[in-house]
Parts: structure tokens; C-alpha cells; sequence
């Protein structure tokens, strides 16, 4: 079985040391850092801003995973690039003109995904999938971290996995929310290819092996 790529969730991480935890990401079998970019809108709930964001790219090593949970995502494009963001995932429940924002962002220099909610069907993307780099799809309702995974999720990554091999393209299936060492072979087994997990590595008694263990090294 293929090896997954892991984004630890840096909103999981402890805030008063958070260069520390984002060198632990660095040094450890992590591939990106994953960033939940929340407005307190489209989410009940707020993260941090570009200054936080800012303070984590000046330590990380590693490729920027953003990802907004923010409505009108179109505004920040262009910052986000400038804070060396390398995927940019949008929600397809935000976006008026979904297409348009994905080509924004593909201009600005950054691969470009988008996030499905839990009640979103994988079919309103079909017109889009073969423009997209990575489709994030929620594993829990977006807002808060330590949610109960939901189990229609596996269904969900083989049903888009079938459209991105119908369609013959390469995107990238990232899922978030709820994932754990139970549950990450059946995922990678449904056709996912990126796991991000927060809580679950970084309330961990040790998180480089808890990442190396996601890994499946």
C-alpha cells in the first residue's frame, strides 16, 4: 500500500511554543503543515490571522497546506501566496465562482484545492475536478478540532476516486478531521492520499512517532 502524505493541523499545536512544534514538524516523517484558516463566519469559531501564519512560515521547512474556512476567499489570494503558501484549498460552499478562484489561485503560484462539508456531494465537482490539484473532504464539521470521525467518509474517497481515474487527472484526496492510526489504512485503502490529523499528534504522549505511525513506516 502507498505511503500517505501527513499534515499535522498546526491549530492542534500549543500556541505558546509554537516554533517549537512547528520544528517538531519539520524534523519529524511530516510532509506539509497544515493551516485551518477560520473566519468566524462560514465556521463558528476563529484561528489565527497572517501574523501567526506569518511567525509559522518563517520556521517551517516544509510546504504550507493552507486551508480556509473563510467566506469570500477571493480577497486573500494574493496574500496568502505572499506568505508562501504552496496548496491553497477554498471551500466549494464559499465560493460564488468556484472556477474563477481556482484559477486565481493556480496564477498566483499555488496549487489549488477545494474543501467539500460533510453534506456536500462529491458530484457538484465533476465540472472542476480535472483543474483541481487536491480535494479536501471533511471527515467532521468544520470549526472545531477533536470531532468524532464520520463514517460516510470512506464512501465519499471511493466515490471520488473514481471520478478522478474516470477523468483521468491527478488530484490529490486529503481528508481531514477525525483521523487516527485506527482509522488511516482504511482511508489510504479508499483512495486517499493525504491525512491531516491535529489533536491526534499533538496531544500525543510522543508526536514524531505518532506521525511516523499515520505514515505507516
Amino acid at each position: 500500500m502507498k505511503l500517505p502524505l501527513i499534515a499535522p493541523s498546526l491549530l492542534a499545536a500549543d500556541f505558546g511554543n509554537l516554533q517549537r512544534d512547528v520544528e517538531m514538524v519539520n524534523e519529524s516523517k511530516a510532509d506539509w503543515h497544515h493551516i485551518d484558516v477560520m473566519d468566524g463566519v462560514f465556521v463558528p469559531n476563529i484561528s489565527y490571522g497572517m501574523p501567526v501564519i506569518s511567525a509559522i512560515q518563517k520556521y517551517a521547512t516544509k510546504p504550507l497546506d493552507v486551508h480556509l474556512m473563510i467566506i469570500d476567499p477571493d480577497r486573500y489570494i494574493t496574500k496568502f501566496a505572499a506568505l508562501g503558501t504552496s496548496v491553497l484549498t477554498v471551500h466549494y460552499e464559499a465560493c460564488t465562482h468556484l472556477h474563477r478562484t481556482i484559477q486565481a489561485i493556480k496564477d498566483a503560484g499555488m496549487k489549488a484545492g477545494v474543501a467539500l462539508n460533510p453534506h456536500t456531494n462529491i458530484k457538484v465537482l465533476e465540472d472542476i475536478i480535472s483543474d483541481l490539484d487536491l480535494v479536501l473532504i471533511m471527515s467532521v464539521n468544520p470549526g472545531f478540532g477533536g470531532q468524532s470521525f464520520i463514517e460516510n467518509t470512506y464512501q465519499k474517497v471511493k466515490d471520488l476516486k473514481e471520478m478522478i481515474s474516470k477523468k483521468n487527472t491527478s488530484t490529490l484526496i486529503e481528508i481531514d478531521g477525525g483521523v487516527t492510526t485506527q482509522n488511516a489504512s482504511k482511508l489510504i485503502a479508499a483512495g486517499a492520499d493525504v491525512l491531516v490529523a491535529g489533536s491526534f499528534v499533538f496531544k500525543s504522549t510522543d508526536p514524531m512517532k505518532t506521525i511516523t505511525e499515520l505514515k505507516g513506516e
